[in-house]
């Protein structure tokens, strides 16, 4: 179900305290934000303004203490496990700091498990688009300790498309890779986006990574104190030296 103005994710009011009483810690505060549909979406902040939290909550990962997310049609905060599970499994691909492949599984095995554990068949055509897109043709058989780091994130970002899922996240998807595979990386999202029409939502520290988005959003302390285009990597780096 899409949304009528083009939002696929929508955060009313969203905060989320851990611990009770004089321990408690505010991670989010009356967050509103909105991601439209086939952008690339970069969110950034300090250590501790609630970055991670928020994908996290978006993603169904984590409820919040108040206020709602709405995630392609669905209301998200009210459902139990085991449709959030559903939902994800159905509606969202992830891409992770550390590549989550499962080692006994081909890259091709790899690419296609959320596929498999929702018992779909791939479609082949668009297997085969992917594979060629993230260049592992001649990887297809090999197992994640044969592939560098940089071919096991590009494995990685071709299952978070797989399904063509509502949202893709990326949580820190260059953060344990060199310059190269890097940039790499963030080419995929980047030509997800502009050639697949996918929305991808990405937490990172790295500004070269937040460039490459249409939008930037910073977080400090809970709360969203910039939302705009990043510009240049230089230009994330000023940024975030204001509001460190």
């Amino acid at each position: 179900m899409s949304e009528s103005n083009g939002q696929v994710v929508i955060a009313n009011d969203v905060s989320r305290r851990y611990g009770e009483g004089d321990a408690a810690v505010d991670a989010l505060v009356d967050v509103n934000t909105s991601f439209q549909r086939g952008r690339f979406t970069a969110i950034m902040g300090p250590s501790g303004s609630g970055k991670s939290t928020l994908m996290h909550i978006l993603a169904g990962l984590d409820k919040p203490s108040s206020g709602t997310v709405v995630l392609d049609g669905d209301e998200i905060t009210s459902l139990d496990d085991g449709e959030l599970t559903k939902l994800r499994r159905d509606k969202l691909g992830f891409v992770f700091q550390f590549f989550n492949l499962l080692p006994v599984l081909t890259a091709e095995e790899n690419l296609v498990l959320p596929l498999s554990i929702a018992g779909r068949k791939p479609d082949g055509a668009w297997l085969d688009q992917l594979i060629h897109t993230v260049g592992l043709e001649d990887r297809r058989t090999h197992r994640p300790s044969e592939l560098s780091g940089g071919q096991q994130q590009r494995v990685a970002v071709a299952r978070a498309l797989v399904s063509k899922p509502a949202v893709v996240f990326a949580d820190e998807p260059t953060g344990n890779l060199d310059s190269k595979a890097s940039a790499d990386v963030l080419r995929l999202l980047r030509q997800a986006v502009d050639e697949f029409g996918q929305t991808v939502i990405m937490v990172t520290h790295d500004p070269e990574a937040a460039a490459h988005a249409d939008r930037l959003i910073t977080l400090r302390d809970g709360r969203i104190v910039h939302d705009d285009s990043p510009g240049s990597a230089d230009d994330v780096i000023e940024l975030m030296k204001q509001l460190a």
